[in-house]
């Protein structure tokens, strides 16, 4: 992997290993509130959310509100907190994911909480899946999710009184807005490493943008002119069936190429004197036109429409009836 980061000048990229925190025997006591209840946004007024809220705040006013969040518009991602007196925004390396900009939020409020003296504090995000996530440790969570709860622990531990509550978005909650308008607007960078998770999916975009520009190069490719462009096909459950479909469209078989391997000359056909090849048996060899028309409607089919992506369903009958199917 530092090859690849050397090679798409990321060498100098802090990564953020997997923290060894949090034992597996160690159950997290983490929770958080939702004083939403069930509520649907899609048909309730934003002042009865606002009223909620006011409610919640009522229960809770002895807690210092801390409201954060994230924000990934294009190419740019950023998060923003929000303290009672003061406004923390930063921007981070464009590739992270919207999920990391959230967490990232969290964690960089609990590091503030941490320089404050022992106190009563509530947190608010807009992200549920970050406090699902921080709910329901597992070994394949996101590296930040070890680190905040590592960090919570110890905040408890040292006689910190900690709430998260989830807090919905664009309904006119002051605090949430404040955040999000803030976060949108950042421009100081952060220097926090950044999760393999989130280098790891960019690497991966690099390298399938660099293949299909190859890709686009490869015009004279037997299977460029069926497959043009780089996605994933679905395979057959039948492996043989697999195994011919994958040999026709590269152009290779036993029957059009063995003789490379044996040093004989190239195979022709008997019918038009020409170099047999897979193109010229499926869509050329006028000998097979009546056997084309009988399964495809058709003289002149296309390599597309019989090996493309849903190969025709005649294909196989096609290719047993003119006995090159035990060849390929």
């Amino acid at each position: 992997m530092h090859y690849l980061m050397k090679d798409f000048n990321l060498h100098e990229v802090p990564i953020s290993l997997l923290p060894s925190f949090l034992p597996p025997w160690k159950n997290s006591e983490f929770k958080y509130l939702n004083p939403f209840g069930s509520f649907d946004k899609s048909n309730t007024s934003d002042t009865i959310f606002q009223q909620l809220f006011a409610d919640h705040r009522l229960g809770f006013h002895d807690f210092v509100p801390i409201y954060t969040d994230g924000s990934k518009l294009s190419s740019r991602v950023s998060f923003a907190v929000v303290f009672p007196k003061s406004v923390s925004a930063f921007t981070l390396l464009p590739f992270c994911s919207i999920f990391t900009a959230e967490i990232t939020a969290v964690f960089y409020a609990l590091k503030q909480i941490l320089k404050c003296a022992i106190g009563i504090h509530a947190i608010y995000t807009d992200s549920l899946s970050v406090l699902q996530a921080l709910n329901s440790l597992h070994c394949k969570s996101h590296p930040l999710v070890f680190s905040v709860l590592d960090l919570y622990e110890k905040l408890i531990s040292q006689g910190f009184s900690l709430v998260f509550c989830w807090v919905l978005s664009h309904v006119g909650i002051a605090g949430n807005e404040q955040a999000d308008s803030n976060a949108r607007s950042a421009t100081h960078f952060s220097h926090e490493p950044v999760p393999v998770c989130d280098l790891k999916k960019y690497i991966k975009s690099c390298l399938h943008m660099k293949w299909k520009i190859h890709w686009d190069q490869e015009i004279d490719n037997k299977l460029h002119s069926i497959k043009p462009i780089i996605e994933n096909w679905s395979e057959d459950v039948n492996r043989k069936r697999n195994t011919v479909l994958t040999r026709l469209r590269i152009g290779h078989t036993r029957f059009t190429h063995r003789h490379l391997l044996l040093g004989e000359p190239a195979p022709t056909c008997p019918h038009c004197s020409c170099t047999m090849s897979v193109k010229h048996i499926l869509i050329e060899c006028k000998h097979f036109k009546i056997h084309r028309l009988r399964f495809f409607n058709t003289s002149s089919p296309t390599l597309t429409t019989m090996i493309g992506r849903h190969p025709h369903i005649y294909l196989f009958e096609f290719l047993k009836i003119t006995g090159f199917y035990p060849h390929i």
